[in-house]
C-alpha cells in the first residue's frame, strides 16, 4: 500500500494520506488497515451513526501517543460533510458535530485518525430525546469482564420484568455495555434518573459486587454500573468502533448466549474481538445490534423515579411480578433468551 491514495467513493473524491503509518505499535496495525476496517464494517456501522452528533477521538500519532476529542468539526472539511449545530451551555455557542451519515464521511473522518467514534444517544433532530437507555459496566481490578457478565444478567432480568428487551456489547476495552432501545418519545429527564435508580438498586442488593459511584477507591474488585452516560451532553463509544488499546479491539455486539457461555467457563478472552474477527462475525451473524435503532419500547412510569430512588424501581418490579404471576429473584440464573428477529446486514 502506498503512503497516499486518491479514491472515489460514491461520487466523492478523497485523498487518503499516511496509509503506512503504524497506529497500533504492538501489532503493527496501520492507518490504512484502520480505514480498511471501517470501510468493510460500514454497512453495519453507519445505521448506528446516521443522524447522531458524533465526537471523534483522534490519535494522529498512534494509540500510545497523545490524543484529543474533536467535537467541533474542522472548518477544513469537504462541503458534502454534514454537521449538526448543537448548543453548548458551557461554551455559550453552538458546537458543529459531524454526522457520519454515509461511507464517504466515514472514510473522511478515519483519514483524520479518528480511531474511536462516540455518538450521542440522541438524533440531532431531537437532541433532548434519547433513543437508547445505556449502561456501561466497568470492572475495577482485579474484577474483569466475567464479573460484568453477572451484573449484566441482573440488568437483563430487571428489564424482562418490565417487558423490555436489552442488548449487550463489549466495550472493546475492559467491560460490557447494555443498551435498551427506546425509539419512542422520551427525555433525559426520564432516562437519566431511571438509569441512576436502577444502578442504586443493584448496588443495594449486591454490595459485594456493584457500585454506582465513580470514586476510584470504591471500585476495587467491583463493577461500576455507570448510568451517567444517559445525558444530553455526553457521547458513548459506538458499536463497531475500534478502541485505542494495544491491539485493535472493537466494541462488539454479542448474543446473550455468548455472554452466558463466557460466564459459565469464566473465559474473559472469549469476549475480546479484534477488527478482522468482527468483520467475519458480521458476515456470518449479521448485525446483532440492528434492533437497537428499530425496536420501539417505553420505560415504565414509576412514582418517585424522577428523584432516582431505588425504591421506585423495586416497587415497579413487584407490580410487574404480580401482573405476570411470577416472583422476582434478586439473583438471576443465566439462561438462554430469544431476541427480536431482525434480518442481519451483510458486510
Amino acid at each position: 500500500m502506498s503512503s497516499s491514495q486518491t479514491i472515489d467513493i460514491e461520487g466523492k473524491t478523497l485523498k487518503l494520506t499516511n496509509l503506512e503509518k503504524v497506529l497500533y505499535p504492538v501489532t503493527g496495525f496501520t492507518k490504512g488497515q484502520v480505514i480498511d476496517y471501517y470501510a468493510r464494517i460500514a454497512p453495519a456501522l453507519i445505521p448506528h451513526l446516521s443522524g447522531r452528533p458524533t465526537t471523534l477521538k483522534r490519535y494522529p500519532e498512534g494509540v500510545n501517543k497523545e490524543f484529543f476529542f474533536e467535537k467541533n468539526t474542522t472548518k477544513y472539511r469537504p462541503n458534502w460533510v454534514k454537521t449538526a449545530p448543537i448548543w453548548s451551555a458551557g461554551n455559550n455557542r453552538n458546537v458543529n458535530y459531524v454526522l457520519v451519515n454515509d461511507l464517504p464521511t466515514l472514510i473522511w473522518v478515519e483519514n483524520l485518525a479518528s480511531i474511536e467514534l462516540h455518538p450521542s444517544l440522541s438524533l440531532a433532530k431531537n437532541i433532548e430525546s434519547p433513543t437508547i437507555l445505556a449502561f456501561d459496566l466497568d470492572p475495577g481490578p482485579p474484577a474483569n469482564i466475567i464479573q460484568c457478565c453477572q451484573v449484566a444478567f441482573w440488568l437483563r432480568d430487571i428489564f424482562e420484568h418490565f417487558g423490555l428487551h436489552s442488548f449487550p456489547k463489549t466495550s472493546g476495552s475492559k467491560g460490557l455495555q447494555i443498551y435498551v432501545p427506546l425509539n419512542t418519545p422520551t427525555s433525559y429527564d426520564i432516562t437519566k434518573p431511571f438509569a441512576h435508580a436502577l444502578a442504586r438498586l443493584l448496588e443495594n442488593e449486591h454490595r459485594d459486587l456493584v457500585v454506582s459511584d465513580m470514586k476510584k477507591n470504591l471500585r476495587v474488585n467491583k463493577v461500576l454500573v455507570d448510568w451517567s452516560q444517559n445525558d444530553e451532553h455526553k457521547t458513548t463509544v459506538s458499536v463497531y468502533s475500534l478502541r485505542a488499546r494495544e491491539h485493535p479491539t472493537v466494541s462488539t455486539p454479542v448474543a446473550w448466549e455468548e455472554v452466558e457461555r463466557a460466564f459459565k467457563k469464566k473465559d474473559a478472552t472469549s469476549l475480546v474481538f479484534e477488527a478482522p474477527q468482527v468483520i467475519e462475525r458480521v458476515q456470518k451473524m449479521g448485525d446483532l445490534f440492528a434492533p437497537v435503532f428499530t425496536l420501539k419500547q417505553k420505560l415504565p412510569k414509576l412514582p418517585g423515579i424522577e428523584e432516582a430512588q431505588a425504591s421506585a424501581i423495586e416497587s415497579g418490579l413487584e407490580i410487574a411480578a404480580q401482573a405476570d404471576g411470577s416472583s422476582r429473584r434478586k439473583a438471576a440464573t443465566p439462561r438462554a433468551r430469544s431476541s427480536p428477529k431482525k434480518k442481519g446486514r451483510k458486510v
